[in-house]
């Protein structure tokens, strides 16, 4: 059973991460792409920008379950985040979100393509270990002595 700690632990792992991999579904097909998220604890919501023109609105209208995966490979920490998303045109909420990276995508938080993609975490699934260096010497130690690594912990937390 998930722990207030685990809870916790997650939203962290969200906060510094902060790029995912987005699963939606299209039809029978699951498509992801790379995303930067706007982890807001208070509000239990991860945020994203996105261009109305994209495929990815209109699948979400479709079938608004949708997966963030959260990988920082070189510290060995995971998050599998499963919710709820939708797609609004809150254009206050659009200039709150509007930083800096998203000028690379748009002239300013006024074009009229941005869109708001709201995510309401369900559950998650977090893998924390301890480094690649670690984990490594770790896989190499238990195979040399026929025993499992101890690589971190892994958890399954309600949200």
């Amino acid at each position: 059973m998930a722990s207030h700690d685990d809870t916790d632990r997650v939203w962290a792992l969200m906060e510094k991460i902060a790029i995912c991999m987005l699963g939606t579904r299209d039809g029978e097909w699951i498509r992801t792409r790379p995303m930067a998220a706007d982890v807001r604890r208070d509000e239990n919501a991860v945020y994203f920008l996105t261009d109305v023109r994209r495929h990815k609105d209109d699948e979400i209208r479709q079938f608004p379950n949708v997966c963030l995966a959260f990988a920082e490979t070189g510290g060995q920490k995971y998050v599998s985040v499963t919710g709820r998303a939708t797609v609004s045109n809150d254009r206050a909420r659009i200039r709150e979100l509007f930083t800096t990276p998203a000028k690379a995508w748009w002239d300013s938080a006024d074009d009229p393509n941005i869109r708001v993609l709201a995510v309401t975490p369900h559950d998650a699934e977090y893998w924390d270990g301890p480094g690649t260096i670690v984990s490594t010497i770790k896989m190499a130690a238990a195979a040399a002595t026929g025993t499992r690594p101890d690589l971190g912990e892994n958890r399954k937390v309600a949200m």
